[in-house]
């Protein structure tokens, strides 16, 4: 019999043996460098940070190191200010719906049967918050919302906050134009950068603190590639207001999470315009062989994407389970929404050519019918050819560079 420390280190090793020879597309997951990795798995861990009147002593690196964290943030974003302390994205979009509304308020999302965040509709943070839950006319042809409904819906209504940003996101959502809308009736514009942080960074998606939203906030692993965690950046005048809403509900921000976090913030000023436009040119280019190959994508008809998502156009639940199921027995990792994500193989070095070929291991599950065991041969043949995290910093003692 193994002991229990045998056993759990046995199952991680196995996980992580096999998930280098996958092709990880999940859309909502990648990877931290080495630098990242190691300021996260530092002495920080171990350490409390008082997020009000200091109680801890020996706390003053890690004040130091949040304070540079949250510096970054504004410069990378253009905000005023930024709040490292939510502990995900769930968390922040909590800071935020608190600081920004009351029981009885009305707010308008996406939702989710359109791809917005479950968290927002029936059951999420806003209705155990007392919110009355509205949602955006939705185009699902064009995966994206309808403008001129949304204008009047958001005139009639008179929400208290409106939020952009959704799960299933190909093309910018109109801030700008419905933002005047939101003036108009006195309310706050938020936008969930969950998935696309990483391409905000990178000035390759849109711009939501210049477009009318007064916070950005989100997640930060997925196009963002730090550790999991939360952000929140903004305007001025709501920094106090996310301050009192933070304090309440994170008693504790972990600071090994700042730490990665400042790090990948650091990476993403040097590396995130290249990144970001790698990776929605693998989508680009992902999503056009995929359609050459008669395996149906979304929206063809706007180029596909623009964002590091790629939207197969399945619906059947059980053409959906089959698909995912063979893919992940070929080494092929996707989530069941049939959402393809490109960031994490573009992190790894992959470029156009690559997503020619992976398009190609689809066509062979999906079309031809291919055993998956025998498509997983070629996969794992391709997957040991990049096992090195790119667009990071390449130093033998990367925590020097917080000094």
């Amino acid at each position: 019999m193994k002991s229990y420390d045998e056993q759990i280190i046995g199952l991680v090793k196995e996980h992580q043996i096999w998930r280098e020879k996958c092709l990880n597309m999940i859309p909502s997951e990648n990877l931290t460098s080495p630098a990242v990795t190691e300021v996260t798995s530092s002495d920080f861990m171990h350490r409390y940070l008082d997020l009000d009147k200091p109680f801890y002593r020996g706390t003053k690196f890690m004040n130091e190191v949040e304070s540079f964290g949250e510096r970054l943030a504004e410069k990378v974003f253009g905000a005023d200010f930024a709040s490292l302390e939510p502990l995900s994205g769930n968390t922040a979009d909590m800071a935020a719906i608190i600081a920004l509304t009351k029981a009885g308020d009305k707010i308008i999302s996406i939702h989710e049967r359109n791809g917005g965040y479950y968290g927002f509709v029936k059951g999420g943070c806003g209705e155990v918050l007392g919110l009355k839950l509205e949602h955006f006319p939705f185009d699902d042809y064009e995966m994206n919302i309808i403008t001129e409904e949304a204008y009047e819906k958001i005139m009639n209504t008179h929400p208290r906050l409106i939020i952009f940003g959704a799960s299933y996101i190909l093309f910018p959502e109109p801030i700008k134009e419905l933002s005047e809308a939101a003036a108009d009736v006195g309310a706050d514009v938020v936008y969930d950068g969950s998935h696309v942080l990483g391409l905000i960074a990178g000035r390759r998606f849109q711009d939501p603190l210049r477009e009318g939203a007064s916070l950005l906030i989100g997640s930060t692993h997925k196009t963002f590639p730090g550790p999991q965690g939360g952000i929140i950046v903004g305007k001025a005048e709501f920094k106090e207001r996310i301050e009192r809403a933070c304090l309440p509900m994170f008693d504790n921000h972990h600071m090994q999470k700042v730490a990665g976090i400042s790090m990948t913030l650091a990476e993403m000023l040097t590396f995130g315009e290249e990144y970001a436009k790698q990776i929605v040119e693998n989508s680009k280019r992902l999503a056009k062989v995929l359609d050459d190959f008669g395996i149906p994508v979304k929206c063809s008809h706007k180029g596909y994407t623009e964002s590091h998502q790629v939207l197969l156009d399945i619906h059947s639940s059980d053409e959906i389970e089959d698909v995912t199921d063979r893919l992940e027995r070929a080494n092929i990792i996707v989530d069941r929404g049939i959402r393809i994500g490109t960031q994490e193989v573009t992190r790894l070095g992959m470029r156009e050519r690559e997503m020619e070929q992976i398009a190609e291991f689809f066509k062979r599950i999906v079309k031809d019918r291919e055993k998956p065991e025998k498509v997983a041969v070629d996969v794992m043949k391709m997957r040991t050819e990049f096992n090195e995290v790119q667009f990071c910093f390449k130093r033998s003692d990367p925590i020097s560079f917080l000094l």
